[in-house]
């Protein structure tokens, strides 16, 4: 089976991330799945956006002037002052330009709804992520309802049969896990929150499975693991086969990285770099 290619963030390492005009980019030239990133606004919208708050290093304000700080995270702003934002160029000079040479910039690009996004093609895929910050619970809306209204959202778009949901707070991934079990789940990690597991995985920690972090996913109910890319081994790959889980590594933009997972037999690869891909 073909090795399941996603752009991250649509395919930041060429478009602008997380935009509408970024996702049609990427459709054009033949990306058919992607990971992408959800919160919530005050006034409740689920929102494609990665930051808790917006990056100065990508958003620019109506005056067309670069913002000077990130300010107050998305769930303090209504979605009409998100809407407001140019988020279709990296600020020049950034060190966030630097990482993304060859991004193409769209200016006008503008924080899409989820189900902007979800309708762009009924033929792609989407991992959601749902952007939890579990060391700062104050920034985003609460797990629970994080996970329902994002599944409101897929429901209403008829889009549960194409969409995965993720989240390094296992917290949401479990409530979702519970309210929509039909609904694709993959339990994302760093090596950063695996140490910090009882935190991050809301009380579960790899302990008790032998401090086997695929064991404790398997544990969760399954579905999918999805690695920090350097955490991974092919012996982890075949432990995490064993138990019956996809494995889909992030975020992965060096085509001999690429390769070297595919030749383990890892399921999917989430990638700034589509284009570079092995298989693409």
């Amino acid at each position: 089976m073909a090795t399941d290619i996603q752009g991250h963030r649509g395919a930041r390492g060429l478009f602008p991330e997380n935009t509408i005009e970024g996702f049609r980019a990427a459709i054009a030239m033949g990306v058919r799945a992607f990971e992408l990133d959800v919160g919530i606004t005050r006034d409740k919208v689920v929102v494609v956006h990665h930051d808790p708050a917006p990056n100065p290093d990508i958003a620019r304000g109506p005056d067309g002037a670069w913002i000077a700080e990130a300010g107050a995270p998305l769930r303090e702003r209504a979605y009409a002052e998100l809407h407001a934002l140019d988020v279709g160029r990296l600020r020049p000079g950034s060190a966030y330009a630097a990482r993304y040479p060859d991004q193409t910039p769209i200016d006008g690009a503008r924080i899409p709804r989820l189900e902007e996004v979800l309708a762009l093609d009924a033929a792609v895929r989407f991992t959601l992520e749902m952007k939890l910050l579990a060391d700062h619970p104050d920034w985003t809306v609460p797990p629970e309802e994080m996970a329902e209204r994002v599944a409101a959202v897929v429901d209403a778009a008829g889009a549960a049969r194409r969409v995965t949901v993720s989240s390094f707070d296992w917290r949401g991934v479990r409530r979702m896990r519970r309210i929509r079990p039909d609904i694709p789940r993959a339990w994302l990690t760093s090596a950063e929150t695996v140490a910090r597991a009882a935190l991050w995985w809301g009380g579960a920690t790899p302990e008790p499975h032998g401090g086997s972090v695929p064991r404790a996913v398997a544990a969760e109910g399954g579905g999918t693991w999805s690695p920090e890319h350097p955490d991974l081994t092919e012996a982890l790959v075949a432990e995490a086969h064993a138990l019956g889980l996809r494995v889909v590594p992030w975020t992965v933009n060096r085509t001999e990285d690429m390769a070297r997972l595919i030749a383990w037999g890892v399921d999917g690869i989430i990638t700034d770099r589509p284009d570079l891909a092995p298989s693409a």
